[in-house]
């Protein structure tokens, strides 16, 4: 029996027993599938040829183009867990990649900065994460890059709403989730 597909739900199908994710049509999937994959062989070729992984990677383009961060500004911009950058960050100060230094605004803070050898690290593998980025598009025409960049900036800078929505999603047809969630972020002063 064919499914029918309506914009809201593309990315379901009937089973027997029900509804369940379309895994050839249900693009958070997809998405998952291609970052994780991404991340996994980008990993190991900056570890075999670097000694370095993809956080460290993350974190060096992001102190490239914002030459003095926090840890709290990198996990907003490449959505990691503050504490892994806070890990990456004593690593790559360890291995000479930056300097740490208290912020003059915020004694609390402490600030990344890349050192030449970081910098060095970031140009070296630039190459190989370009290279990789050419043939992962090389199946795309030019205009279809473009494209699914634009498409690609909408799809992030929706991702609020996807929260928003999600809650309302949560309050209507689960309360008892949405009352402990609630319970959890007055506990936890987000309120």
């Amino acid at each position: 029996m064919a499914s029918q597909r309506t914009p809201a739900s593309s990315g379901a199908k009937a089973a027997a027993d029900g509804e369940v994710v379309d895994l050839e049509r249900y693009v958070p999937a997809f998405l998952t599938w291609i970052a994780n994959k991404l991340a996994r062989g980008a990993s190991q070729q900056y570890l075999s040829a670097f000694d370095v992984g993809i956080e460290t990677w993350r974190c060096l383009v992001t102190l490239a183009i914002e030459p003095s961060v926090s840890a709290q500004q990198v996990s907003r911009q490449v959505g990691m867990d503050k504490a892994s950058v806070s890990r990456c960050f004593k690593s790559m100060q360890a291995g000479g990649l930056i300097t740490l230094e208290l912020s003059p605004e915020d004694g609390r803070l402490r600030i990344a900065r890349l050192t030449k050898k970081g910098r060095a690290l970031h140009d070296q593998i630039m190459g190989i994460a370009m290279e990789r980025e050419r043939a992962f598009l090389a199946v795309l025409s030019e205009a279809e890059r473009e494209t699914l960049i634009g498409l690609l900036r909408r799809l992030h800078d929706n991702l609020p709403s996807v929260e928003t929505a999600t809650e309302r999603y949560v309050a209507r047809h689960h309360p008892a989730i949405a009352k402990r969630r609630a319970a959890h972020r007055e506990e936890d002063g987000d309120e």
